[in-house]
């Protein structure tokens, strides 16, 4: 019996733009980029699709790198080839979202054109910003920097003439940082410091208050917040030397205890980090996870409950593709994919066990 839920073809076709859109957050793989010119044009919905979930999501910068896909050369040559009405119209369409990111791009309006930082707008920014269960929201900051918060949130946004402060109080956050070499950026969570000049990275405050850091892009430095200010005279964070452990694109830290150390980081695969990301596209993505550490995070989008009532099950491996929010649809799978019965105690709770 297969692991993998196959869905049916409409919301398999919404669950693989999201994938795709979710790995445009990162550079794309040359062949992962042929994988994607074929998937696109292999139906008229799979780029109909792509284009309304890089919208609903808030993806312009997506839907303006179309255009590098499909270079002017292969526009013309569709036009004369017979049959290749589609993959002509694609081009075109690409040439269009191009010239209209490009219009946004200059407009300060598309959500990923890191402006250069406006000493003016970024001063003295003093705001609160909060995601419930189940939601995550997209923050454009005023020096062109991008904050997206995950479900369950809460951040302060502390922005000064001299510096930019991100506090993360509870839950996760996944930042592109405009490019400002006079003022880092720095993210504090449970008394560390992330911090960057211009990239992209993923910090999330688990509940026994470790820190997890991915890097998407880029580089940042690493430390403990005494470490970057023994005295803590000053609230503002000080640039962090370069002794200060660094992390790089593609690599994971999980800080347990004070002062991370190099030995710490780890790579990450591609694949892996796309799974652990895809909540930006509004999905998560088992890929062989224990049930048990499956259904925790799972608890994270929703105000249900789950408890697992026989012991081996917790260890029983799933994958596949889950829409956050979606309880129905997931105990569907359980029920079909893994013969997992679920019983609803009242609104809130939901027993599994097996059949």
């Amino acid at each position: 019996m297969s692991n993998v839920y196959q869905l049916p073809d409409p919301e398999r076709c919404l669950d693989e733009a999201s994938e795709w859109l979710a790995k445009f957050d990162r550079t794309l793989s040359e062949a992962e980029t042929l994988e994607f010119q074929r998937w696109l044009a292999a139906s008229r919905e799979n780029h109909d699709t792509f284009m309304q979930v890089a919208e609903l999501w808030d993806k312009m910068d997506a839907l303006s790198r179309l255009a590098d896909l499909f270079p002017p050369a292969a526009e013309k040559k569709s036009r004369s080839a017979p049959g290749s009405l589609v993959s002509g119209w694609l081009a075109a369409a690409a040439s269009v979202l191009l010239l209209v990111g490009a219009v946004l791009w200059q407009s300060g309006a598309l959500p990923g054109a890191l402006s250069l930082p406006d000493t003016r707008l970024a001063s003295n920014v003093d705001k609160l910003y909060e995601t419930a269960i189940g939601e995550h929201s997209t923050v454009n900051l005023p020096d062109g920097s991008v904050l997206v918060l995950n479900t369950d949130s809460l951040v302060r946004v502390r922005y000064s003439a001299a510096s930019r402060l991100i506090e993360l109080e509870r839950g996760e956050l996944n930042v592109q940082v405009a490019h400002d070499k006079q003022r880092p950026l720095s993210v504090l969570a449970a008394g560390r410091v992330v911090q960057a000049v211009g990239t992209a990275f993923n910090v999330q405050l688990l509940r026994d208050q470790r820190v997890e850091l991915i890097v998407t892009e880029g580089k940042v430095r690493v430390a403990d917040r005494e470490d970057e200010d023994p005295k803590r005279v000053r609230r503002e964070p000080q640039p962090l030397p370069e002794t200060a452990t660094a992390v790089s694109r593609g690599e994971r830290l999980l800080m347990s205890a004070r002062r991370p150390q190099r030995s710490q980081v780890e790579k990450i695969e591609p694949a892996d980090m796309d799974a652990k990301l895809s909540w930006r596209s509004g999905n998560l993505v088992f890929r062989g996870e224990p049930l048990e550490q499956a259904m925790a995070e799972i608890s994270r989008y929703t105000s249900v409950q789950f408890r697992i009532e026989d012991e081996q099950l917790k260890d029983v491996r799933v994958a596949g593709l889950f829409r956050t929010g979606d309880v129905k649809g997931l105990l569907g799978t359980l029920d079909s994919n893994f013969d997992i019965a679920s019983e609803r105690i009242d609104a809130q709770t939901v027993v599994l066990r097996a059949r």
